[in-house]
């Protein structure tokens, strides 16, 4: 992240966690912030399964993943399957994304409640990954 583009970021997760901060009225508690996250997580999981389960754009299946020996990391990397087969209709793209959406306004809204910059966090978040690499377990 260098020159203006970094600074545009930053200033987009800053502005949108000062808008959350904002217009977020009802749910000023960590516990009510708390239980709302939890039922917006579970609503992306939901409608994930809708999208397989009642419509059918898209369809899973999972195994174990396996790779032959002295495979290289970039092997493996490309090899490795998500387990998701097809592509999600519009109506369930739209719906997702807005799903992603409730959770992501919750989650700021936690780190608001917690006085936590969702800056800082994905700055430290991604110099951890970019240092170990490969290595990096999230």
């Amino acid at each position: 992240m260098v020159g203006n583009r970094a600074v545009h970021k930053e200033a987009l997760v800053d502005r949108f966690q000062s808008l959350v901060d904002d217009v977020l009225i009802r749910h000023h508690s960590v516990l009510d912030v708390l239980s709302k996250l939890s039922e917006s997580e579970s609503r992306v999981h939901r409608a994930v399964a809708k999208s397989v389960t009642s419509c059918g754009c898209i369809k899973i299946e999972a195994s174990r993943q396996t790779f032959p020996e002295n495979t290289s990391w970039e092997d493996i990397h490309q090899q490795a399957l998500s387990h998701v087969f097809g592509d999600l209709c519009h109506r369930d793209r739209q719906t997702i994304e807005h799903e992603i959406g409730q959770l992501l306004f919750y989650l700021t809204a936690l780190a608001n409640v917690l006085d936590i910059s969702l800056y800082d966090v994905l700055v430290k978040k991604y110099n951890e990954a970019s240092t170990l690499g490969r290595f990096y377990l999230g």
